[in-house]
């Protein structure tokens, strides 16, 4: 794979790590793939304190889907990596995992498709994949992809997006323009080889005129770091729930 895609062992290895210690995510197949992948992570991209964060991040996806989900929705999950959203949420719907080629490749070692769950190897830019798709109505998961985008590449994925649907949420977590810059020096993506990613500071740019800015989630919920083991929430907090944390790393919420 290649440096990019290799980023998707970091949130796989969170939800592993936090499934064995019995935080927040009971995730058995993030277990599983990452005890047979045999990938060896170093330095921060596996400190416990990042795998806690992995974690939370996917669990607010989890509810956020959780909430909006329902048979007549078609769930897209854009730049899927190795995750299995599709077997910790509650969804009996039609649900595509997207993703280069090479990690659909690996994906395929793990998952397996059925009537309603596909795996779509495709550049999530070249929406052609959206032809796949007979649904109307669709939510579209877009966890730890945004920032390998350009500004102008995402807006774009939101119009066609918007044009093929006629009613869609997508949710999509963002650095800031500053936290980018910043994580050419200090980032755990650092650690395989990845050091140009893009940032965003204000989400109303990825509106258009049928697709609306709803609101920003928050990234870490009081409730889940009290899940944390109690001698580790001082620090966690400190080192990415404060204030400078907060304004680095956003999730936000759109809708037509």
């Amino acid at each position: 794979m290649n440096n990019v895609n290799q980023t998707l062992y970091i949130p796989l290895y969170g939800k592993a790590y936090a499934t064995e210690n019995h935080i927040l995510l009971k995730d058995n197949k993030a277990v599983e793939i990452w005890k047979q992948c045999q990938i060896s992570l170093k330095g921060k991209s596996k400190s416990k304190w990042l795998a806690y964060y992995m974690a939370m991040r996917a669990k607010v996806f989890d509810e956020w889907v959780n909430q909006h989900v329902n048979e007549d929705i078609v769930v897209l999950h854009l730049g899927c990596g190795l995750d299995s959203r599709v077997l910790r949420v509650n969804a009996s719907c039609e649900w595509y995992d997207i993703d280069f080629d090479e990690v659909i490749k690996e994906r395929n070692k793990y998952f397996s498709e059925s009537n309603t769950y596909h795996m779509v190897a495709s550049d999530v830019r070249d929406t052609s994949w959206l032809n796949k798709i007979n649904s109307s109505k669709a939510l579209v998961v877009m966890e730890g992809i945004s920032m390998y985008l350009t500004n102008d590449a995402c807006k774009q994925l939101f119009k066609e997006l918007t044009d093929y649907f006629e009613e869609v949420r997508i949710l999509v977590d963002v650095y800031s323009e500053f936290a980018a810059k910043a994580s050419k020096y200090k980032n755990p993506i650092n650690d395989v080889g990845v050091h140009t990613v893009y940032g965003l500071n204000n989400p109303t740019y990825l509106e258009n005129e049928q697709l609306q800015y709803i609101q920003e989630l928050e990234m870490t919920p009081t409730a889940y770091i009290e899940q944390l083991p109690s001698k580790d929430q001082w620090l966690f907090k400190t080192l990415y729930a404060g204030k400078t944390a907060s304004s680095m790393y956003h999730i936000y919420e759109f809708r037509k």
